[in-house]
């Protein structure tokens, strides 16, 4: 890597900056370091600085977020790493398999949905009268609310 490169990674950028680069709101780059995903220093002024490394970690939490991965599942796989750091070869792949899991496990519950929500969902009605159910007595209402079929792993 040049040096060029690396003095790059070392920016250290304002929130507007880090705004304006990322496309998102101020207020949800206050709201991502109040969770914890990224992370900033102050200068002599009070002011936030940020490494312009947020920016990689800013896209990772959209593209994450897109998918519907939950921010509590970014932040988990985060914080096995050095904050503010580029990850080392080893680190993303490491990072990128945790989130293939992530999306593996999505991908297999929004297929399970989509093959039953014709038909049953285990969501407890009993409202319908021509129901593939296979919930008598609403036995599924014993195990928790909401759509049971669906939320078994």
């Amino acid at each position: 890597m040049s040096k060029n490169k690396d003095i790059g990674c070392n920016r250290m950028l304002t929130i507007g900056e880090v705004s304006k680069r990322s496309g998102i709101a101020i207020s949800a780059i206050h709201f991502y370091e109040s969770k914890g995903l990224i992370r900033s220093s102050r200068n002599q002024g009070n002011q936030r600085r940020f490494s312009s490394i947020v920016l990689r970690y800013i896209a990772i939490i959209k593209a994450a977020q897109s998918t519907g991965i939950q921010l509590k599942d970014i932040h988990k796989i985060f914080n096995q790493f050095p904050p503010n750091n580029k990850l080392t070869s080893e680190q993303w792949l490491m990072f990128s398999s945790q989130l293939q899991h992530i999306l593996d496990q999505r991908i297999k519950k929004l297929i399970r949905m989509r093959d039953n929500l014709g038909s049953c969902i285990g969501c407890g009605c009993l409202s319908l009268t021509d129901c593939p159910l296979h919930n008598p007595n609403d036995i599924l209402g014993k195990t928790g609310a909401g759509a049971r079929i669906l939320e078994d792993d």
